[in-house]
């Protein structure tokens, strides 16, 4: 497995692994970028450019290659790049520690508990720490049974990131605990 960061010519991976729909319901994760309003708002067209002149910008996550195929994509950057992660009552900050967030994952389904999340998981740490992060979160489920739709794991699982060496450092919901990793 090969892991690269999402670059404007690397976009095309990026869209073959996502599909024609953009991923999770037309998402092209823009969900924890923008209010509900403007999510409701916007059309998955239109969720599909600005997550291109995004990339277009600066690198908003990575992508994982299997044989030369996109397999995995990872979105990760400072916690003020995630207006909605900022705000919501499960996710809002803990403390003043500036951190990067881990905020989806989308791997493609004839690679899923194959590893291509956790080495994804692996590379957004080392991501975040090698552009000075000084922490790093996730906000992964944990289901309430052994196994859950994938649907519902687009943020990781708890699981996956205490592997990693992840902290819960807060729970305000039964199913989602906060993770964290400090970097330096």
């Amino acid at each position: 497995m090969e892991i690269h960061p999402l670059t404007p010519d690397r976009w095309d991976d990026l869209e073959a692994l996502f599909g024609p729909r953009g991923a999770y319901g037309g998402c092209w994760c823009m969900w924890n970028r923008l209010s509900n309003r403007e999510f409701e708002a916007t059309s998955s067209d239109e969720k599909r450019e600005m997550l291109r002149t995004i990339v277009d910008d600066r690198v908003p996550g990575l992508l994982a290659y299997v044989a030369g195929t996109p397999v995995g994509w990872v979105s990760v950057g400072p916690r003020a790049e995630f207006g909605r992660v900022q705000r919501s009552r499960v996710t809002k900050p803990v403390d003043e520690v500036p951190v990067w967030s881990i905020v989806c994952f989308v791997i493609d389904r004839k690679h899923r508990g194959s590893g291509v999340g956790s080495a994804l998981l692996e590379a957004a740490v080392e991501f975040a720490r090698d552009r000075g992060a000084a922490a790093i979160e996730g906000y992964p489920v944990e289901p309430r049974r052994d196994r859950m739709p994938d649907i519902y794991a687009w943020m990781g699982l708890a699981s996956m990131f205490e592997a990693a060496g992840f902290t819960e450092i807060a729970r305000r919901s039964e199913t989602r605990p906060l993770f964290r990793k400090m970097l330096r």
